[in-house]
């Protein structure tokens, strides 16, 4: 089974965590996320930018009431430079961590311990609201195309954690996996990632992916010790206000 590319994680990622609205202004593709995070609010670009076409970019993110914000894939290393010329900062640099479903659905988590729920409920709302998943990033995932579906992780029959995945093209990517802080280091979150390889199964996908950050060594960790290796990388350059 061949390993889908990079390219292939990009679009199962955007169509999975959809912005608001694109656009296309000159050489840049430009997202509205209406508070829906980096990777809904950034710019990107597949061509070398001159100053004019960074100029135009940061204008018609400016015009969408945004914070200039680029995402720097592997391999633009001219983008990166004129960025860190211009004094953008550079923001969380990402790892895209996969796996074959197969490698994930080895063992199914304990009954009852991760359930399949859509719309998410009060409670997983909460839970997400405790970690800084708020209105607007519930909001992406209601804007989503299916397949797609919450999870709902529990521990001593109570609920303790929470993760929204969606499919595209036969790749799964899992986002905003929470667990409430009295629940954490009891496994659940190892489980929570098996329950979505099961139903990633299910709903035709051969890859489970998840977006996380490089400062976040406990995911980093957890993800490694189920078997996921990095497909792709990349980071954002932010223009700070003046």
């Amino acid at each position: 089974m061949p390993s889908p590319d990079a390219a292939a994680w990009a679009a199962a990622a955007e169509a999975t965590w959809p912005a608001a609205a694109t656009a296309r202004v000159g050489i840049w593709t430009i997202r509205e996320g209406r508070g829906g995070g980096s990777r809904v609010s950034s710019a990107t670009t597949d061509t070398d930018p001159t100053a004019a076409d960074l100029a135009t970019g940061v204008a018609a993110m400016e015009a969408l009431g945004q914070i200039p914000q680029v995402m720097v894939k592997a391999g633009q290393d001219a983008l990166d430079r004129l960025l860190e010329a211009e004094g953008w900062a550079v923001k969380d640099p990402v790892a895209v961590l996969a796996a074959p479903v197969e490698a994930l659905t080895t063992e199914r988590p304990p009954p009852v311990t991760v359930i399949e729920v859509w719309p998410p409920l009060a409670i997983q709302r909460e839970i997400w609201a405790a970690g800084g998943i708020g209105p607007a990033r519930l909001a992406v995932m209601e804007r989503a195309p299916e397949p797609k579906t919450t999870l709902l992780g529990r521990v001593d029959d109570r609920p303790a954690a929470t993760a929204y995945v969606g499919v595209h093209d036969g790749l799964a990517v899992l986002h905003a996996l929470e667990t409430a802080a009295r629940f954490r280091r009891r496994g659940l979150a190892r489980h929570m990632m098996r329950g979505a390889a099961f139903w990633a199964r299910e709903n035709g996908a051969t890859h489970l992916a998840v977006l996380v950050t490089r400062a976040n060594g406990a995911a980093n960790a957890l993800y490694a010790g189920l078997g996921m290796a990095e497909a792709a990388h990349y980071h954002y350059r932010i223009r700070e206000a003046p």
